[in-house]
């Protein structure tokens, strides 16, 4: 864990990513991969490199799956996904603790509602994009699509929902892994980094701590804590 500590003047709110990090595989990546329909694997790499945007990316790859395979891919996505160790943990904490927190996930809505049901939060904490089986192929949605000033064509817009919290007001706080969670990262003023998450904050110089699970996380939230009240 990194030696930066967070701030402890504001009310905390805490933004989280899904794929990859409260799960703890990217279960898109997975789940096309699974079916494995010819061009996804380009799709990815123009995403990871971002030569297209994130929401093209996506609804790319799904739209590569037939509508009529709905009850196979959802019951795929659901039985595939891991749930990192410690989130159930650290979400005690954060009600323990009076800690805002947000699922902001670049996920779909047939997984994402399913695989947190079982942790209590509420639907309104939890932004995911959506999806469509009545035509021929699979069709995202994009309910919280970018917002002024952003122009990244994001699908599900990190940055739109963390402007709603004012800095001056909170301390915001990302959770992530990924090129997803860039722009979120930029914004707030601390940042809980694994994978290639990790090598955009050192590039950037963002104020960070690297974790594995979520206990990690509670560990570094207590001694910021406690560091106050010490």
């Amino acid at each position: 864990m990194g030696d930066k500590r967070v701030n402890n003047m504001k009310k905390k709110v805490i933004f989280c990513d899904f794929d990859g990090t409260i799960t703890a595989n990217d279960n898109i990546v997975a789940l096309i991969k699974h079916f494995n329909p010819d061009g996804w694997r380009d799709i990815v790499e123009d995403v990871l490199a971002e030569r297209i945007t994130i929401r093209d990316g996506v609804g790319q790859m799904f739209a590569l799956l037939p509508a009529s395979m709905k009850d196979q891919v959802i019951r795929q996505a659901i039985d595939q996904a891991i749930i990192r160790p410690g989130f159930k943990e650290f979400l005690d904490f954060c009600k323990k603790n009076e800690i805002e927190f947000y699922v902001t996930s670049g996920g779909i809505d047939f997984f994402v509602y399913p695989l947190l049901e079982p942790f209590d939060i509420p639907h309104n904490h939890i932004y995911c994009n959506g999806s469509d089986f009545s035509g021929e192929c699979i069709r995202i949605t994009w309910p919280h699509a970018c917002q002024e000033p952003c122009t990244n064509d994001c699908g599900m817009c990190k940055t739109t929902i963390v402007r709603q919290f004012p800095a001056d007001q909170y301390e915001r706080i990302v959770i992530g892994d990924s090129v997803t969670d860039f722009a979120a990262a930029k914004l707030v003023e601390f940042v809980y980094a694994r994978a290639e998450l990790i090598n955009k904050c050192e590039e950037l110089e963002l104020a960070h701590a690297t974790f594995d699970t979520f206990y990690d996380i509670v560990e570094h939230l207590s001694a910021t804590i406690n560091s106050r009240t010490s």
